[in-house]
């Protein structure tokens, strides 16, 4: 008999993979369907909505008063016509009724009809014809656009008044986004221009990540399966790192028992060695998350934060939207943060990637024979690259106003490859980034702390406060050294290369530091 495993790819099955209970989640579901009512339920993808529902349907089906399904409307979005549209809907939408639903469940035959009338009028033959209620879950709603979408939300908004006898008694979409925030076409920024296609909606609910203690129970299965026990420390650190993100949680776990053999204790340094893996293979979800970044709507909300900078007004529903994405969280303190540690690290790694390709060939000048790492050889390599190359690269990284953040993180992402790993830290309103270099071998491994300012037009200038925020950033480091890197973006200065310079300096705490100005 296969062995569970920890799942990273499609809805959770008991037999293959460790779950959790799918239903602890969907809060609100049940009543609401018991109520008859209409709901949306959107959180960002690989949290479980699916494997929740189809478990949800389920139950409720063998129960025996409803008949309760998850279909999709995603094989609707490759048809820009709404007959062809409908005619594929309804063709998965039969395959997967057949493969949930016993025989005697099943639809008849879907009638034909006129274009922008077949979705409606198969969920009215089959609430006729059924000897049950119908709850229907639809999954994937926002891949569809324009005309299509617009015709299938209308169609259902039309059906509702008649519920339960000739329409579902119980509808939900599914998907990333509430639906308010389904746009129009793939390319423009704006929603839906109709007047509430849906406005039959009782609520609109989404998923909660998991907490410490369910992380704690999901790693204990594989500990009774196998032998092997998460140490408490590196369920804490899991949890840190992920910040519960289903996806994140399982990936990070897949990745650390394939690497640590059976039954060896799973410890926070392995923890941290599989994270390292997934940030640097960015794999499905990560990639997917990140192809988002570059649309207007999150980079509205991303580039202040990676800047340090105070959210500009925002539009209400961008915010909402970066949130639903699972891009942003709002933090316990207040203020929107990077959802957890993981993102962000993978969303500089996705911005850089332009100026990472774009670097030239640079010989490791910094590093010593032993492996170690010359902080004077890597300060002089920088100013050296940033002489020469800075101005042109500054052109290829996506966000305008942290391009040079992008470009010094290109850069110190081509030394960490020799040997090390970065990890970054961002403080909105704070006007900085602060960035950790950590070289070297494990049991050696040496700390570099870097604080980002910039100097814009009508801004004092941020050297006194860089230096106080250094400070504070050295010592909670435990460390008496580090960089301040102000990148001046003000206008009518000299070329890039006659005002690089490099001054030693000291910060509040009696700490020496050098001054990066360019």
């Amino acid at each position: 008999m296969n062995r569970r495993h920890f799942n990273i790819a499609g809805p959770c099955r008991s037999d293959l993979h460790y779950m959790l209970p799918p239903e602890r989640r969907l809060v609100g579901v049940e009543e609401i369907i018991a109520q008859q009512g209409y709901f949306v339920l959107h959180a960002p993808r690989q949290i479980g909505k699916t494997t929740a529902l189809v478990a949800l349907a389920r139950r409720l089906t063998e129960q025996g008063q409803l008949t309760c399904v998850l279909v999709s409307a995603e094989t609707g979005a490759a048809f820009a016509a709404i007959g062809p549209a409908e005619r594929a809907i309804l063709g998965e939408w039969r395959q997967s009724i057949e493969s949930q639903l016993p025989r005697e469940l099943w639809p008849p035959a879907w009638a034909d009809g006129a274009d922008g009338t077949r979705i409606g009028g198969a969920l009215k033959s089959w609430s006729e014809f059924s000897s049950r209620p119908l709850v229907l879950f639809i999954d994937e709603i926002d891949a569809l656009r324009d005309e299509v979408l617009e015709s299938v939300l209308r169609q259902l908004r039309a059906g509702h008044r008649h519920r339960p006898a000739h329409f579902p008694a119980s509808l939900a979409l599914v998907g990333l986004r509430d639906v308010r925030d389904y746009k129009a076409t793939p390319t423009q920024d704006g929603r839906l221009g109709t007047s509430s296609p849906f406005n039959i909606k009782v609520a609109s609910l989404t998923m909660r990540d998991f907490s410490r203690d369910e992380v704690a129970e999901l790693y204990a299965q594989h500990t009774a399966d196998t032998g092997q026990p998460f140490d408490d420390a590196a369920v804490d650190r899991a949890h840190t790192l992920t910040g519960g993100q289903p996806w994140l949680v399982n990936a990070l776990a897949r990745e650390v028992v394939a690497t640590v053999a059976a039954p060896q204790a799973i410890t926070p340094a392995a923890i941290d060695r599989a994270r390292d893996v997934l940030i640097a293979r960015q794999d499905t979800h990560l990639d997917s998350l990140a192809e988002r970044l570059r649309e207007p709507r999150v980079q509205a909300v991303i580039e202040p934060i990676l800047a340090g900078e105070a959210l500009p007004p925002l539009l209400p529903d961008d915010v909402r939207f970066a949130l639903d994405l699972g891009l942003v969280r709002r933090a316990s303190e207040g203020g929107l943060v990077i959802a957890n540690p993981i993102y962000a690290e993978v969303i500089p790694r996705v911005l850089t990637s332009g100026p990472r390709d774009s670097l030239p060939a640079t010989a490791p000048v910094w590093r010593r024979d032993d492996g170690s790492l010359d902080p004077a050889l890597l300060m002089e390599a920088f100013l050296g690259f940033w002489r020469q190359h800075g101005q042109p690269l500054l052109g290829s990284a996506p966000y305008h106003e942290v391009a040079p953040h992008l470009v010094f993180l290109a850069f110190l992402d081509r030394v960490a490859n020799g040997g090390g790993a970065i990890s970054r830290e961002y403080a909105i309103g704070s006007g900085r980034l602060d960035v950790l270099l950590e070289y070297g071998p494990a049991q050696r491994r040496e700390l570099f702390a870097f604080e980002l300012k910039v100097h814009r037009d009508g801004r004092p200038d941020p050297t006194e406060a860089g230096l106080a925020q250094l400070d504070r950033y050295l010592a909670g480091l435990g460390l008496t050294t580090g960089w301040l890197i102000i990148f001046d973006r003000r206008m009518g200065l000299p070329p890039l290369e006659e005002r690089v310079r490099a001054d030693a300096s000291i910060t509040p705490g009696g700490r020496r530091v050098q001054v990066i100005r360019g």
